[in-house]
């Protein structure tokens, strides 16, 4: 279950293609409306635990990542309500960062991006990005300061996600789904971290993982699996919801 992604159109951020771009207000979310996981840092997850099932998947060869998972089929969010709101308390810095991102380029430099396909993109309304002078206004450099502090907590979550692999407590978990009406399915590739090797670490590893402060990103990473089958009763009352809007519509 790969973490989705939602830019169509991105580009790098250019004060002279982009003088004139305005960011509009938006509540909207459809954008992450078939982005059935996403990436989430370890920070985020004394947060997202509450709400959000978080796994590990494979990115690549070498690496695990942390994922969210909002959905239990393939290009569907359950978190993004029929008119287009976000149905849970706390939205993640995934999702809060749009349409910006940082791209890696040659050299290993980082560039911003901007997605030119968000609809909120124009040059009229909302909050510019440059002002008279080609300077950043407070809107984008607070946009910026988001995604360098975002870029920080990727890195330190990546590391983390190393430590995982080196001390060996990941492992695979496959999850089965069974719904009101008969209909079952699986979600294969998730991996978890396995508690009980957890905590056969010996002082030294423990310690290691405590003084990380990575210790209570493992218990809120155990935590939000509870979460899966709260995610099940949602997709359930989302068929419920379809089936009537349908029944109503053959009426």
């Amino acid at each position: 279950m790969p973490a989705a992604t939602f830019y169509d159109k991105p580009v790098l951020l250019n004060r002279e293609a982009h003088k004139h771009k305005k960011i509009a207000p938006s509540n909207s979310f459809a954008f992450a409306r078939q982005s059935n996981s996403l990436y989430v840092a370890g920070v985020e997850f004394t947060q997202a635990c509450k709400e959000y099932p978080i796994v590990f998947t494979q990115v690549g060869k070498d690496k695990v990542a942390p994922v969210a998972i909002l959905g239990l089929r393939e290009k569907e969010n359950l978190f993004v309500s029929s008119d287009s709101r976000w149905d849970a308390s706390y939205v993640p810095a995934f999702v809060r960062r749009y349409p910006f991102v940082l791209a890696e380029l040659p050299g290993q430099q980082m560039g911003v991006c901007i997605d030119e396909g968000y609809a909120g993109l124009n040059d009229k309304d909302g909050e510019a990005l440059f002002d008279s002078q080609g300077n950043n206004t407070p809107f984008l450099q607070n946009a910026l300061d988001f995604l360098n502090r975002y870029q920080v907590e990727y890195l330190r979550t990546e590391r983390f996600c190393q430590r995982l692999k080196e001390l060996g407590l990941l492992m695979e978990m496959n999850a089965k789904a069974d719904l009101f009406d008969g209909t079952s399915f699986m979600v294969n590739g998730l991996m978890v971290v396995d508690e009980r090797k957890l905590l056969q670490l010996d002082d030294a590893q423990a310690l290691q993982v405590f003084r990380s402060g990575e210790l209570s990103w493992i218990y809120a990473h155990l935590v939000s699996l509870s979460n899966l089958n709260s995610l099940v009763d949602k997709l359930a009352q989302s068929k419920r919801a379809g089936a009537a809007v349908a029944g109503k519509a053959a009426t």
